[in-house]
């Protein structure tokens, strides 16, 4: 299924009164759900195999605590277009297509998100230096998560 559909069906989601919708072509399935109870009333977009997790985990007892807050980022931020999982290169053993330091031009192909079988290059929207890598190679991304910053 490609980004256009997509976008289509989450649009098709949020203006109409329906709150989930499921579409499956061959072995693709994508699963959009409204979600009521988010401040923004925003979209969740829940791949198929997302659904086999447990909703929620909680620390350990005795745990430490959680990371001090991030400084605040400045520049330009390359969000991601889609859901997917994110990749630096193209296969395991090709090199990384940025690292930070690294000069990007507008245009040039930053990392490869794959979403539904499909290998989606990510272009960066402005030339500069990537400054800051946000993602962890093989994760998994959200719709407008920040990738990349670059200044």
């Amino acid at each position: 299924m490609d980004l256009r559909k997509l976008k289509t069906l989450i649009e098709l989601v949020e203006t109409s009164g329906i709150s989930e919708l499921e579409v499956t072509e061959g072995e693709e399935k994508v699963r959009i759900v409204k979600s009521g109870s988010a401040p923004s009333g925003g979209m969740v977009m829940i791949p198929q195999s997302a659904q086999m997790m447990a909703p929620n985990t909680a620390p350990a007892v005795g745990a430490a605590p959680a990371a001090p807050v991030a400084a605040p980022i400045t520049g330009f931020t390359v969000k991601s277009p889609m859901v997917g999982t994110f990749y630096r290169s193209s296969s395991p053993t090709s090199a990384v297509f940025v690292d930070i330091g690294s000069k990007v031009a507008e245009g040039d192909t930053v990392c490869i998100i794959e979403a539904m079988k499909l290998m989606n290059e990510i272009p960066a929207e402005k030339a500069g230096t990537i400054t800051q890598i946000l993602v962890e190679n093989g994760s998994p991304v959200e719709y407008g998560q920040p990738l990349f910053i670059i200044e």
